[in-house]
């Protein structure tokens, strides 16, 4: 009987330990799906969070975004400067003005300086590219004397294609970070992504900016236009003046003289002050001095 009692004792012990096992195995196996779930969620995330960067093979397929050069038209900026001697200048600024009108252009600046010697009016005009070649002929032909010619021609057309590139390109990040900002999920990757959207936006309109400006050199040619006129110089007598009106000036001006020096002895009063108390100190201490010798 004792043995029977001991047998079914071991049998309820081995029972036990065989349950124990098994829950610890269990948790095991879920803590590891746990784990391997989360690190997939995380993993998952890590690959389209905007604090990571894109990958090199992201990089490849925004670069593929390019334009193509063969369809894009050469992009041509044209200026120049030239100084024309007129016989009249009034006349001939208001024919460059007419002229400018007929080839539908502005003129941005207008500047005009006078001298003894000359005249001249200096104006930055813009002038339809189209256009800029007719509109110099037509201008060196208005009768005026060519002094100086400089027209230059600079083609920007890698500068064009390469700035409609990178505008491009941030267009398509901007896309994929809104699509990530309608999956974000928490506070701090809401505020992570937006902040990638502010720096991209800010890098479009940069990129917009110089993309106009680049239109507009190409759209319109700017020419510096010098218009000058000589001066005949004349020589003017100084009018004598008569005995006694020299002699009514230089009265005023000694009076006035006088007056002028008054008002700065009087702004040298503390200085007067200051020197009248040392000299009366100095004189007090001389007779100190000798009253006191035998």
């Amino acid at each position: 009987m004792f043995y029977s009692l001991l047998s079914s004792r071991n049998k309820f012990f081995r029972i036990f330990t065989l349950i124990i096992l098994l829950s610890i195995s269990a948790c095991n196996g879920s803590g590891a799906s746990s784990d391997s779930l989360a690190y997939t969620s995380t993993d998952s995330y890590a690959k389209q969070s905007p604090s990571n960067p894109p990958s090199k093979s992201e990089n490849n397929q925004a670069d593929q975004i390019a334009i193509d050069k063969s369809k894009v038209q050469s992009k041509i900026i044209k200026d120049g400067n030239i100084e024309m001697q007129v016989d009249n200048l009034a006349k001939s600024k208001s024919s460059v003005i007419n002229l400018v009108k007929k080839y539908q252009g502005y003129i941005s600046e207008d500047i005009f300086q006078n001298s003894d010697w000359e005249s001249n009016y200096q104006l930055k005009i813009r002038i339809p590219t189209k256009s800029f070649e007719k509109f110099i002929s037509d201008l060196e032909n208005k009768g005026g004397q060519i002094k100086y010619k400089n027209i230059q021609a600079r083609d920007v057309t890698e500068e064009y294609i390469d700035l409609e590139s990178r505008l491009k390109n941030k267009n398509e990040y901007l896309k994929r970070y809104r699509d990530l900002l309608r999956q974000a999920h928490s506070i701090q990757e809401i505020l992570d992504i937006e902040e990638k959207i502010r720096g991209i936006e800010e890098e479009i309109e940069s990129t917009t900016g110089k993309l106009k400006y680049l239109n507009d050199q190409v759209d319109y040619s700017t020419l510096d236009l010098n218009l000058l006129q000589k001066n005949d110089f004349k020589f003017q007598n100084r009018v004598k003046v008569q005995f006694w009106e020299r002699l009514k000036e230089s009265i005023s001006g000694g009076w006035y003289g006088f007056i002028s020096f008054v008002f700065v002895l009087l702004r040298l009063w503390p200085f007067a002050i200051v020197l009248f108390l040392i000299v009366y100190l100095y004189k007090r201490y001389k007779k100190k001095k000798k009253a006191n010798l035998p």
